[in-house]
């Protein structure tokens, strides 16, 4: 079975690793880790795919002279890793067991406790690695144990170093020069979404789609082939994993923050994964908490919009949401009622209640116990501008003050005619 041009060409050292500078770079905390000669302690490497996690677990028992063994979470079961334990009396583990475990969180909890075991007692030093944040997904105590390395993804021009070099060695193998249209390499580093392998299977992809050349000739990459072969880029977007809460994240605090480039940039990167309905509630939330009482009209306007995008579908979709989304970056905003409405349950939830009073309770009777018979509610529409002042908070709680008017124009007018009314 011919082997995939990414193993291939995997990179054998540090220094051809592209990306994660931030780790392996100079001086970089990984990178000293691994040069300073001690012991190696067991790792935890956190990121997106493509991002060179298992080639440095490589280099990194290359470096220590230890034998890997490779297990994934999603196949692998605790009888695997008993099986690689056995081992250790042989010849070929005579400096240790270097486990490299892909996707640790597809392991239980009961699974993880016992990988404790050979971890505590020194037969195994683990590398693991995960797609999803390590505090939620792995069990406490191999945390503790554990030192957690974030790896990110590739930006453009590490990725264009990558997709120049597949291009390189491609050309060896092939004995075949490549002419490759001015922004080939560009475009294929961008398409990558920062995962390096896809990036090396789009050059691959690339070779092999492009016409064969007549004798004498060089074989032309032009940005067409380039454009057909490569993916759309890649949206890292698991609607279960951190990626999924990051973008949603991402937009809902750029429209917060006023800013409608931003803001359009997530809803398209929303959109372009297929979440309509992630997007639609985060923009009305937003509309709510957000602009809310500067300018109350927009939440109709914001759900109309949203009702439409569901009407229509995609692709048509991203325009009513776009409108919506530009509308509410625009808005002024305030969060006095959001900020209400959490103080009033901060209440609610310490205990701080109370009866009803009287005289809003829903009945016009009194028990024959009680001496101060009626309900003694005012009715507000039969004093002068509809107010008057009267109890409605419990005895308890009475003077507690959840609301206060925003600074923006429109609460600022209606604490004016308030302020207005109430004195007089």
């Amino acid at each position: 079975m011919a082997i995939p041009l990414a193993e291939r060409i995997r990179p054998q050292s540090l220094d051809d690793v592209v990306g994660q500078r931030h780790l392996i770079g100079k001086d970089r905390p990984l990178r000293n880790l691994l040069a300073s000669g001690e012991d190696l302690p067991n790792l935890i490497f956190y990121g997106p795919p493509g991002t060179g996690k298992t080639t440095i677990a490589e280099i990194a028992a290359k470096i220590t002279e230890r034998k890997i063994f490779k297990l994934n979470g999603t196949s692998a079961s605790i009888a695997d890793v008993r099986q690689i334990v056995a081992s250790l009396d042989t010849i070929d583990s005579r400096n240790g067991i270097l486990l490299y475990l892909d996707e640790i969180q597809y392991f239980n909890k009961k699974q993880q406790q016992i990988l404790l075991q050979y971890i505590e007692d020194g037969r195994i030093t683990l590398i693991a690695s995960t797609t999803e944040n390590p505090y939620f997904y792995i069990y406490p105590a191999v945390l503790s144990r554990s030192i957690v390395f974030e790896f990110k993804p590739v930006d453009t021009e590490d990725m264009k170093v990558a997709v120049l070099r597949a291009f390189t060695i491609l050309s060896d193998e092939q004995k075949t020069v490549f002419d490759l249209e001015p922004g080939v390499i560009e475009q294929i580093a961008r398409s990558a979404g920062g995962d390096v392998r896809t990036a090396i299977n789009t050059v691959e992809a690339a070779v092999l789609s492009a016409p064969v050349p007549q004798q004498g000739e060089h074989k032309k990459i032009t940005m067409d082939v380039a454009a057909s072969v490569a993916r759309q880029t890649v949206i890292r977007y698991d609607q279960g994993g951190d990626e999924h809460y990051d973008l949603l994240s991402a937009f809902q605090k750029s429209m917060r923050g006023s800013d409608p480039n931003a803001a359009v940039h997530y809803l398209a990167r929303i959109l372009e994964a297929g979440d309509l309905p992630s997007a639609a509630r985060r923009l009305m939330v937003c509309a709510c908490e957000d602009v809310g009482l500067a300018y109350p009209q927009i939440i109709p306007i914001v759900k109309a919009a949203v009702d439409i995008a569901f009407q229509v579908g995609m692709p048509e979709a991203r325009i009513p949401l776009a409108d919506a989304v530009v509308l509410v970056c625009n808005s002024p905003k305030s969060n006095s009622a959001y900020l209400a409405i959490n103080a009033a349950f901060e209440d609610i939830r310490s205990g701080h209640t109370g009866p009803i009073p009287r005289r809003l309770q829903n009945k016009h009777y009194d028990g024959a116990d009680n001496k101060n018979k009626g309900q003694f509610y005012q009715y507000p529409h039969d004093f002068p501008n509809h107010w008057l002042k009267q109890q409605y908070l419990p005895d308890e709680i009475k003077d507690r003050i959840y609301y206060e008017f925003g600074d923006n124009r429109n609460e600022q007018a209606a604490k004016d005619y308030w302020d207005k009314i109430k004195k007089r």
